[in-house]
């Protein structure tokens, strides 16, 4: 009868262990990116790194939470955090009234520009040069939203950033619309092309989480202040982009 009792309070002193494992906060912060977006996010090997990849794993540690990465096209993130696959979008992303509608955003954490490469050729000089021309852009970023507004521009939607830039490289396409520090990367790694010097427009990187989880975002807030303040999030930022 001992014997039998002290297996009943085992099992029972489990089955609490369980519960309480259940109830208790989630341990995962997952992370839903598009890692083909340097310096922000991208594959070093089997790792994805980068700017956004850095603050997100500072972030986590601030919460006390494991993170974890889910690579994927940048049109599913928001539908990702919507739909609870991933807990967060950071995937430099901007706030728009369209996103708004879909997800929460938290505080910014970085400035950024849509800027334009062309051919060192071109005939374009300026935003105002875009009108009638081909545009490449990367589906489902600020720069695929902006070019539809460009007058009579054709464009060319693809998965990847250096998909369009490629697209420019073999004549395909006028010019590219895309963030500039990406810009600078795809530059670099390609002879015959350059980023205009006026930008397109200015912007600020956030957060995405699901609408109405107010718990996560002040969490994820409260980590990016913190950040900022100790100075963090800058020398993240100042280890992938230099100062010109």
């Amino acid at each position: 009868m001992k014997k039998l009792l002290s297996v009943v309070l085992s099992a029972s002193l489990l089955g609490l262990a369980l519960v309480g494992t259940g109830c208790g906060e989630k341990k995962e912060l997952v992370m839903a990116t598009n890692a083909e977006f340097p310096p922000y996010e991208y594959h070093d090997g089997d790792a994805i790194v980068g700017i956004d990849a850095e603050i997100a794993q500072a972030i986590a540690d601030e919460m006390g939470r494991t993170l974890v990465i889910e690579d994927m096209a940048f049109d599913s993130i928001i539908t990702a955090v919507q739909t609870g696959k991933a807990d967060m979008g950071v995937a430099g992303m901007t706030i728009t009234e369209d996103r708004l509608e879909n997800v929460d955003f938290s505080t910014p954490y970085a400035t950024a520009a849509q800027v334009i490469i062309v051919k060192d050729d071109s005939d374009i000089a300026s935003p105002d040069d875009l009108a009638g021309k081909t545009i490449g852009v990367q589906l489902g970023t600020t720069g695929d939203i902006y070019a539809e507004e460009i007058e009579n521009a054709s464009i060319e939607k693809y998965n990847k950033g250096f998909e369009a830039v490629q697209a420019l490289t073999q004549g395909k396409v006028d010019a590219v619309i895309i963030d500039n520090e990406p810009a600078k990367v795809f530059v670099s790694q390609n002879e015959g092309i350059k980023i205009l010097d006026e930008a397109y427009t200015y912007e600020e990187y956030a957060i995405a989480v699901k609408k109405g989880n107010t718990e996560l975002l002040n969490q994820i807030n409260a980590a990016i202040e913190k950040l900022q303040e100790s100075g963090k999030l800058q020398e993240i930022v100042d280890k992938y982009i230099v100062a010109e």
